[in-house]
């Protein structure tokens, strides 16, 4: 089992594949486990659902991120029966384990995690950069004033959400990895496969930081 966590926009899902076809293992995310609303902007394929501009146009950053950690904290135990199966089962000495990625995964309730075969890292990147890629994605400069309002509620909680995070691992001595550098999917896959290596208990090694 690797554990990649991480706010939204770092690039979780794109490192974990990398990771995935590294070690031969199957990558799955905790979005789909139970759906959260999701990002509010809109893409070639996708219109932003009424219910997500509802929750992202009503709601305080305060409010927002309280909804988002009680989902998480809901969805908790789905996800331990997930690494627990995946972590004690002969898969893992087979090569069809888990690359499991999301921010879901809440640095203390993996910290709690006792569980073998089972390494655990975080992704962290600048404010700066998280707001460049959802304007990116959202093309903010194109967009309405609705709905760069939805984006601007959108990015407060997700900075929000990672200053939580960090202060979480960093209380904790987890490891952590900044993906800020301009770092490609490859080098940062690398470093997070090193890490793993490293570690000595579930997110730990001798150097957390």
């Amino acid at each position: 089992m690797v554990l990649i966590g991480g706010t939204s926009n770092v690039g979780k899902s794109t490192v974990a594949q990398v990771v995935a076809e590294r070690l031969g293992f199957e990558c799955r995310s905790t979005d789909l486990l139970a759906r959260h609303p999701g990002r509010p902007w809109r893409t070639p394929e996708r219109e932003v659902p009424a219910h997500v501009a509802e929750h992202y146009g009503s709601l305080t950053t305060d409010e927002l991120i309280t909804s988002v950690l009680g989902h998480y904290e809901r969805l908790w135990p789905r996800i331990e029966e997930l690494i627990t199966a995946h972590a004690t089962e002969d898969r893992g000495r087979t090569g069809t384990g888990l690359v499991l990625e999301g921010s879901a995964l809440w640095p203390a309730r993996v910290a709690g995690l006792r569980v073998p075969r089972t390494a655990a890292v975080w992704l962290t990147a600048d404010d700066s950069v998280v707001r460049a890629r959802i304007h990116a994605g959202g093309d903010y400069a194109a967009a309405t004033d609705e709905e760069r309002a939805l984006m601007d509620k959108f990015l407060a909680r997700t900075e929000r959400y990672q200053t939580l995070m960090v202060d979480a691992i960093d209380r904790l001595g987890l490891d952590r990895i900044d993906a800020s550098g301009g770092q490609t999917a490859v080098e940062l896959a690398d470093t997070v496969l090193a890490t793993a290596d490293a570690q000595t208990a579930v997110g730990r090694s001798s150097a957390g930081r």
